[in-house]
């Protein structure tokens, strides 16, 4: 069985989230789950629905890595949902400055 790992709260980065979301298909699995408010498989907050499931895996793996989101087995699914209390606690109001400056440059 696998085993995640996620970070301890004090033990998210700065570093290591503008890292993560500096890829483009990470920051839109962070919308995608964002937008959701809740608990998405790994193919459900999908950026592109023709990416590589290996692709997919390293994605989520790096946002997991980050303490970005949590994510946990159910059934035969991956379910994913984001740490955003966490990171808010750790670095205020980076995330929603992060999304919001995306949308701007999308627009």
């Amino acid at each position: 069985m696998v085993q995640f790992v996620h970070p301890a709260k004090d033990d998210i980065t700065l570093e290591g989230v503008l890292a993560a979301l500096a890829d483009p298909m990470r920051l839109r699995i962070l919308q995608n789950l964002l937008r959701e408010e809740g608990c998405m498989s790994c193919c459900q907050a999908a950026p592109a629905l023709d990416m590589a499931k290996s692709t997919l895996s390293h994605h989520f793996r790096i946002l997991r890595e980050a303490g970005l989101i949590r994510t946990a087995k159910r059934g035969v699914e991956n379910r994913n949902t984001l740490r955003l209390d966490d990171v808010e606690e750790r670095f205020p109001g980076l995330i929603m400055a992060i999304i919001k400056s995306a949308e701007r440059a999308a627009a």
